[in-house]
């Protein structure tokens, strides 16, 4: 049997249409769904720890730093990529130059364009690591563009910055879950856990270097940010965490205790192996549209834009297959629960 012609993840998911769509909202799995129902049922009834447990917090974090390889200690738990980007944005000095990608995800640009005191510069995507100067203070961009779903240089990326004392900030949302991700080869990554990480809406990770954790201003510390947490409960906290935790918001239970057993999913399966069945998909959908006489944009992505054909999502909807539109093109994106049948059937209505 063609491995693209069954799901991974196995009874976890069961859609009711041919869902296209996890570039804007990844599927729950069946047990990230019975942990948020568990703890929902038991805080309604009054559960002994409040409204629920730090421990699975810390699971969830330490799963994830496996997943992206770093150490549990660099990373922050928080709600979203704008929350993690304002904190960065609010540490740079004022005239400093953060230099972006043309066309990239709003919640990566505008924490910084806010400030109104910051250089910004914006060039088109694959001239960005040529573009890094040396009074390029940030490079910030997303290693997948949710418009269009190409992907990033992000080697050229790097050594540019590097070559000119350059920090680097990576937006993984479009892509954790489903590429291997190094996050410690970059100053800070964030990644919103809601698309292919699988997670509920709510929980959010921050990666940061041991050597970039100085430069961060921790604007929302709070009383799970000490270093020993339940000593700062009143007045000031004595003393922040060593760690990113640092940098932690205040846990939304209910995603993170669904965040923990999607992210353990993950992991069960395999970013590499995820990797290779997203991309097979894709390619078997361009395939099938350049076969059909459309120009899907080109590059080697789990996400497929088709420039112009934005107008048959409605219709795509209607024969119950869920696509987006995005800056006026066709997007589609795959994920470990599709097969190859929900290819087929995206491209038979396509063909009218």
């Amino acid at each position: 049997m063609d491995p693209l012609e069954e799901p991974l993840g196995g009874a976890e998911f069961a859609p009711k249409n041919t869902y296209l769509n996890t570039s804007t909202c990844g599927l729950l799995p069946r047990r990230t769904i019975d942990a948020i129902t568990l703890l929902a049922e038991e805080t309604a009834a009054g559960r002994p720890g409040g409204s629920g447990d730090f421990e699975i917090v810390a699971e969830a974090r330490a799963t994830y730093g496996r997943l992206v390889g770093v150490p549990a200690e660099r990373v922050a738990v928080g709600s979203s990529v704008g929350v993690h980007c304002g904190m960065i944005a609010q540490s740079m000095p004022a005239g400093a130059e953060v230099l972006f990608a043309e066309g990239d995800f709003s919640s990566v640009i505008t924490p910084f364009t806010i400030r109104g005191d910051l250089r910004t510069r914006f060039v088109p995507l694959e001239r960005l690591a040529e573009s890094v100067g040396p009074g390029t203070a940030l490079v910030a961009l997303s290693s997948v563009q949710s418009a269009d779903g190409r992907t990033a240089d992000l080697p050229a990326v790097r050594a540019a910055a590097a070559a000119h004392g350059a920090r680097t900030l990576l937006d993984a949302t479009q892509s954790a879950g489903w590429l291997p991700l190094r996050a410690g080869e970059w100053d800070y990554t964030v990644a919103g856990g809601y698309k292919y990480l699988l997670c509920p809406r709510g929980a959010s990770f921050l990666t940061v270097t041991e050597e970039a954790q100085d430069s961060l201003v921790p604007i929302h510390a709070n009383w799970v940010t000490g270093e020993e947490m339940w000593a700062n409960s009143y007045g000031p906290v004595r003393e922040l965490a060593r760690s990113a935790r640092r940098f932690d918001e205040p846990p939304a239970f209910l995603s993170y205790h669904g965040a923990a057993r999607s992210l353990a999913l993950l992991e069960e399966v395999g970013i590499e192996r995820i990797e290779a069945h997203n991309k097979g998909l894709a390619a078997r959908f361009r395939s099938g549209l350049v076969a059909l006489g459309h120009a899907p944009v080109r590059d080697d992505s789990a996400v497929v834009a088709v420039p112009g054909l934005g107008d048959r999502a409605e219709a795509l909807r209607e024969a119950e297959v869920l696509l987006s539109v995005r800056a006026g093109n066709l997007r589609a994106s795959f994920h470990l629960y599709n097969t190859a049948a929900d290819v087929d059937r995206a491209l038979e209505v396509l063909a009218g």
